[in-house]
Order: structure tokens, then C-alpha cells, then sequence
């Protein structure tokens, strides 16, 4: 019995499904390629894939509708993979349930450390016990002993921030809309105050980051909300600054 992870690949344009499974393949993963909405739902409940990525321009059923209806049932992770790079378009995936959201064009480097961030995520939200710590690169969060650390430098937050980054620590390699920051961390009160938000996150990246005009950890997504870069994408380019 093979014990590669299963990866189902939405994509009507058979170009990119191609190029998306020898891209895949390549990594050790099994691909099962899928070219309409319908068919997705179907698939993903007979083969219960362990990683979905999801095109949202589906010629039957729009990508969203097909999230939703998944969504239901389904826990693994799913990344939106879609020519729509509008705010709202990311926005409306990631609260239908969506762990994750490129944009084409991409590049293959970004999908697989954006797929291996999610597995890792999967892996740790299915453990039975919480971790103890979060390591991304150089930075250390100790949950127990409520710690931070770069290297051996030890980082002081105040009560929010060290809330803040914690929030985004375990959700390391998701996108985080504004909305859902806010209201985990300050409260329902707080969820449209998307300005309050840039100032902390920009506190915070003067003490986490060595050049916080171009993160490294703390990165955004821009009109949308943050993430917690995985460990994997901590040697890539940064992706932008709030």
C-alpha cells in the first residue's frame, strides 16, 4: 500500500493540471486530477484526498460553491489556486473554509511550500496534544513559558502583541483575514478596525523582524489580512510589508 499523501488537483485548463502534477509528483505526492466542480464534490468523497487545490473558475460550478459544499464534511486543507486576485474573491474563500490562496501566475516554489506548510498545519491541528513551542527559522515561541525568542535574543511584547503573534504562531502558514484577527485578539467590537491592527502588526515586526520593511516572518497579504510564515518559506523572497 502506498503511504504518499494524496493530493486532488481542481483545474479545468489541462495545461496547468499537467504541470500541477508533474510539479507534485516530482515531491512524492499521488495526484488525482479533477476538471469540473461536480466532479470534485464526487472525488473528494470517494477518494478522501489528504490536500485539495481548488481553482475557483470551474466551467459547471463556481469554485466557491464547491468549497461550501465540501466544507460540510471534509477537514483537510484546501488551497484556492484561482485568476482571481481580488480582495473580496480571497476574502470570501477564506471564510467558506479555505486554508490557503494563490493567485496565478505562480511560481512552483511558492505552491509546495505552501502545500507542505499545509500538511505540517494539518499534522499539528490533529495531534492530540497542543504543541509546546512554534519554530519558524530563527524564531521561537514558548506557549508554556510564554517566551519569545530570535536566535538567542529573547523578544519582549507586550501582552497584546505576544496575543497576536501567538494567534498567528498557530496558524503559522495560513492567511488570517483582518476580520478574524481582530476579533480573536481585541473582540467583536474590533473587527472593522483594520488600521489598529497595521499598527500592531508593525510594532510587532520591529521586534521580530531584522529588516521590518521587508519581513521575513510577519508577512501580509495584501488587502486581505497576515500570516505566520511556515518554516519552509522563511528562506524565500518576503512577500510585502503592511
Amino acid at each position: 500500500m502506498r503511504n504518499e499523501p494524496l493530493v486532488m488537483v481542481v483545474e479545468d485548463e489541462k495545461p496547468i493540471r499537467n504541470f500541477l502534477r508533474v510539479s507534485l509528483s516530482s515531491q512524492g505526492y499521488r495526484v488525482l486530477e479533477v476538471a469540473d466542480g461536480r466532479g470534485a464534490v464526487s472525488m473528494s468523497a470517494s477518494h478522501m484526498p489528504d490536500l485539495v487545490i481548488l481553482d475557483l473558475g470551474l466551467p459547471d460550478v463556481d469554485g466557491i460553491d464547491v468549497l461550501r459544499e465540501i466544507r460540510g464534511w471534509y477537514t483537510a486543507p484546501v488551497i484556492i489556486l484561482s485568476a482571481r486576485g481580488k480582495d473580496h474573491d480571497k476574502i470570501e474563500a477564506l471564510d467558506a473554509g479555505a486554508d490557503d490562496y494563490l493567485t496565478k501566475p505562480f511560481s512552483v516554489g511558492e505552491l509546495l511550500a505552501r502545500v507542505r506548510v499545509a500538511f505540517r498545519h494539518a499534522a499539528l491541528s490533529g495531534s492530540v496534544e497542543s504543541p509546546s513551542e512554534v519554530r519558524v527559522g530563527a524564531l521561537r515561541i514558548d506557549l508554556v513559558r510564554r517566551k519569545v525568542t530570535i536566535g538567542r535574543a529573547e523578544v519582549h511584547l507586550t501582552p497584546t502583541e505576544y496575543k497576536l503573534l501567538v494567534y498567528l504562531a498557530q496558524h503559522a502558514g495560513r492567511v488570517l483575514t483582518h476580520g478574524a484577527i481582530l476579533r480573536h485578539v481585541w473582540g467583536p467590537t474590533r473587527e472593522n478596525e483594520t488600521q489598529y491592527l497595521r499598527v500592531f502588526v508593525a510594532n510587532l515586526r520591529r521586534k521580530i523582524e531584522s529588516d521590518p520593511a521587508t519581513p521575513r516572518y510577519l508577512l501580509t497579504e495584501l488587502g486581505v489580512g497576515y500570516r505566520l510564515a511556515g518554516d519552509d518559506e522563511t528562506e524565500a523572497d518576503s512577500r510585502g510589508s503592511a
